[in-house]
């Protein structure tokens, strides 16, 4: 975090391991606490979807899960951590 405070940005990088850690844990916790409530046989009445099997609708929920929180956490990143002022394109005229 030295660098943070040194130069006041993160590198792309870091901040990409980082969005997607945390999207990973929070997809995680939605998909259990998501299909601790729904059956995922219950919403292929709601869904017209080709039948899967259950593991298939675990795995398409947690996927979408974690894209989900995902987008977020990358428009959060986006809007926090200023660019590198260096490599920012400047209007001089």
């Amino acid at each position: 975090m030295e660098l943070l405070a040194k130069t006041r940005w993160m590198p792309v990088p870091q901040r990409f391991g980082a969005v997607m850690w945390l999207s990973f844990l929070m997809a995680t916790a939605a998909t259990g606490v998501f299909f601790s409530i729904l059956d995922p046989d219950d919403l292929r009445y709601c869904v017209p979807f080709p039948e899967v099997s259950r593991m298939a609708a675990y795995t398409i929920g947690f996927f979408l899960f974690w894209l989900l929180t995902a987008a977020s956490g990358v428009f959060a990143v986006m809007f926090t951590y200023p660019p590198n002022p260096d490599e920012t394109p400047r209007n001089d005229g």
